[in-house]
């Protein structure tokens, strides 16, 4: 019997194998010698913020305005004609009685929010019985008149409205309406809010100012950018009463805002005890500053 015979293709495919074995394995130890690693590129940046870069430090910045009917521009006196009976809707179902006793409004302008028209109506009757609202009307039509219900007859009518859902909500809507091809500055945003919710803010820009001095134990305007991303601006209202407030507000990395904060503070300058005390070791005591106390409102 014959042994059998390798058809010669095959022979010359395995020859073939064999020739470049060692080539293959040479070009690996190549390869393998001259990058034995693999590297990955990290791409590092500024984390996400909702407000431009290179904001941190505020600039000029310009005050809330608040205009008697008398004082505004003629077409903004025409948009607030034409959003009078949705406020009229609106505020009905809030139990305002809008339709009951003298009502007045101001404009308040705001830098953040160019294209609304915002504004605040008040019924004052007396000392502990006044009714206060803010209402928000689209300047072009894109978008919703907008209620910020703040006290009905001298009470909050739900949790106090610096800080509720509905202010937060409403004021998300009205940053959304406006379609800003750059976000604003975050110290208008935050004096806006403000606004909004009640007060007419005047802000501590920093410790060299003069109205900052007044109020050592606040905080002046300080705009602070999370790790993770998003931004949290703190400013001092020299101007609210009978306290200066501390307000605070969360925004999420796409500029919605989370949460908002807003606390009396202290008045009076802290003291310092001088250094005369010893303990019992006979050493001198370093200087303590003592916390000034007092009463605060919620």
């Amino acid at each position: 019997m014959e042994p059998r015979k390798t058809p010669p293709i095959l022979l010359a495919a395995a020859a073939l194998v064999v020739a470049c074995a060692p080539l293959a394995g040479q070009q690996a130890v190549e390869d393998s010698s001259a990058n034995p690693y693999k590297a990955t590129t990290v791409k590092t940046g500024r984390p996400p913020m909702p407000f431009p870069p290179g904001s941190e430090a505020p600039g000029p910045v310009k005050p809330i305005e608040f205009r008697s009917p008398d004082r505004m521009t003629e077409k903004d006196r025409d948009v607030e004609a034409d959003g009078e009976s949705s406020i009229r809707e609106r505020v009905s179902f809030s139990g305002l009685e809008f339709n009951q006793g003298k009502w007045s409004y101001q404009q308040i302008v705001c830098p953040a929010f160019p294209n609304h028209v915002l504004l605040k109506f008040t019924r004052n009757n007396g000392k502990g019985d006044e009714s206060v609202f803010t209402a928000s009307i689209p300047r072009m039509g894109e978008g919703r008149v907008r209620i910020i219900p703040i006290l009905r007859r001298g009470y909050s009518l739900f949790s106090p409205t610096p800080v509720n859902a509905l202010t937060i909500s409403a004021f998300n809507h009205i940053r959304a309406e406006e379609h800003a091809s750059r976000p604003p500055d975050w110290l208008s945003t935050g004096m806006c809010y403000a606004a909004l919710a009640g007060a007419h803010p005047q802000v501590a820009l920093g410790p060299e100012s003069t109205e900052s001095k007044k109020f050592t134990t606040g905080v002046p305007a300080i705009l602070q950018i999370p790790a993770e991303g998003g931004a949290v601006i703190s400013f001092l209202d020299v101007a609210a009463r009978p306290q200066p407030m501390q307000w605070a507000m969360t925004f999420d990395k796409k500029g919605k805002l989370l949460k908002a904060t807003h606390t009396p503070t202290f008045t009076t300058a802290p003291t310092a005890v001088p250094p005369t005390l010893e303990n019992v070791q006979g050493t001198p005591v370093p200087p303590t500053v003592l916390e000034v106390t007092g009463t605060t409102r919620p």
